[in-house]
């Protein structure tokens, strides 16, 4: 099944799947493509394997949390989490917490979430609500919204504390595509040096078209996983697993055709195209295109509410346009203008350490992995489902958090689509049995693709240099 795709050897990075590739088959759309889609950035990053310790050590795990998750750029929030002056909202990662609040000014600022007094968290972990004051639940000292410190209680036993001096310590944020980041690190070391706007890279310009502020949250779920948040995050950084994972998607989903790029330090992408046949099933098994579009319209006939793809067009040209009439009669907008890539592909952005952004309008996920305490073997998952604000009437809430233990299902999240319930629970499953394999395997690391899993690759690579960075850093502080 697999011998049409083995590739011919040359220098490394620089095979590809025989057959059409996600460029030829995009530019064949009934449709102009998007300049950044047609963007290819490849690098050979090497193929040494990644050493199972980095997974599984919890030494390694706590240099993660000191030098790269207190020196990295993280999405915290959406701004309409925290809409109007006195809502805030909980961010941890570790043992690091922050209190974004909006102020009185409706500008959004951040706090280190600890009392200056004897260190008790001024809000509980991953908690949203109003308050027009940070005060401490256990002796009461409080904080007006700008940090400053407003209430001491018996100020007189107190001469020694300046009210100038304790000032809650901020955290530097940023705004960017309706997310709300922040930076723990007050003068990150060079790799970090800049500002939001330079870490994003190439981000504000591919989705100056695709504004995910004008979206909204529909769905929002919060899931433990039993594995490494890199392990977790690995798993949907490649399209190389849907010929096992995903085996139900091989007839409409390409795959060992995907598309990967690095953009610099911090932005990955792939981009895997659907109402596509993957390369690894034989011609005569193929459907054609009225069979595709059949399938993809999931109906049990030909021809059975299923309109005739005219002369000159692909399965994919008509399912586009049925999705863009479908989710503009359901989301009250016009999404005509779209290009049938931006309608129906699998388009995926990550922003180091662990965010993902998708911009196409059938696929519309956000979401991000953090550490479960200091535990390696765990972290948490989180999804947001983002859809464009409607274009009348009153922009629904943001759903609240969706919570789902280890051995849950995503299927029975309200609101969530079951077929991508199911994906998820397809996509996670293998994670216990993979944290259990570092752990036996007499192989000590992993083997990675040179092309597939160069995501994967970089991954590892930044994490590596950021504790690099961090703990030169620290000498020299220590030194001076």
């Amino acid at each position: 099944m697999t011998d049409q795709i083995t590739p011919v050897s040359v220098n490394p990075g620089d095979a590809r799947c025989p057959g059409p590739s996600t460029r030829d088959i995009i530019l064949g759309d009934s449709t102009p493509t998007p300049s950044p889609l047609l963007t290819e950035s490849y690098t050979f990053e090497g193929d040494s394997d990644i050493p199972y310790e980095e997974f599984t050590s919890p030494a390694y795990a706590q240099a993660e949390h000191e030098h790269m998750w207190g020196r990295t750029w993280q999405w915290a929030c959406r701004e309409e989490h925290i809409p109007e002056p006195g809502d805030y909202y909980v961010y941890d990662v570790g043992d690091r917490s922050a209190v974004i609040v909006r102020g009185p000014d409706g500008l959004i600022k951040a706090f280190h979430n600890a009392c200056l007094h004897r260190g008790t968290q001024l809000k509980p972990p991953a908690t949203t609500g109003f308050s027009t004051k940070l005060r401490c639940p256990f002796h009461g000292w409080t904080w007006d919204l700008d940090g400053a410190l407003v209430d001491l209680p018996c100020e007189w036993d107190f001469p020694h504390v300046d009210a100038d001096e304790f000032a809650l310590p901020q955290i530097r944020t940023g705004l960017w595509g309706g997310f709300v980041f922040v930076n723990f690190d007050d003068c990150a070391p060079e790799l970090v040096a800049g500002p939001l706007e330079e870490y994003l890279g190439v981000l504000p310009e591919h989705f100056q078209d695709w504004n995910l502020g004008d979206r909204y949250v529909e769905v929002h779920i919060r899931k433990k996983l039993p594995a490494n948040w890199k392990a977790s995050a690995e798993a949907f950084l490649e399209a190389y697993h849907i010929l096992e994972t995903h085996s139900q998607s091989v007839m409409t989903a390409g795959d060992a055709n995907a598309q990967y790029d690095v953009f610099g330090d911090h932005v990955t992408r792939f981009i895997h195209t659907i109402a596509t046949t993957s390369p690894h099933v034989p011609a005569e098994k193929r459907p054609d295109e009225q069979a595709m579009l059949q399938m993809l319209m999931a109906r049990k006939n030909a021809g059975d509410d299923v309109p005739e793809i005219p002369t000159g067009e692909r399965a994919r040209d008509v399912y586009a346009r049925h999705m863009q009439s479908v989710l503009g009669k359901a989301y009250d907008n016009d999404f005509s203008h779209l290009s049938v890539a931006e309608t129906i592909d699998s388009i995926e952005y990550h922003l180091f350490p662990n965010a993902f952004f998708f911009p196409g309008l059938q696929i519309p996920l956000c979401y991000r992995f953090r550490p479960d305490g200091p535990d390696p073997d765990k972290c948490i998952y989180e999804v947001l489902y983002l859809r464009p604000k409607p274009q009348s009437g009153k922009v629904p809430e943001p759903a609240e958090p969706f919570d789902l233990d280890v051995n849950d299902s995503y299927t029975t999240v309200p609101g969530l689509p079951t077929s991508l319930g199911q994906v998820l629970d397809q996509d996670t499953t293998n994670l216990a049995a993979q944290t259990r394999g570092f752990k036996s395997s007499k192989k000590r690391g992993q083997t990675l693709g040179n092309y597939q899993e160069v995501r994967a690759r970089h991954l590892q690579d930044m994490v590596r240099r950021y504790i690099a960075d961090g703990r030169t850093h620290q000498q020299k502080e220590t030194t001076a």
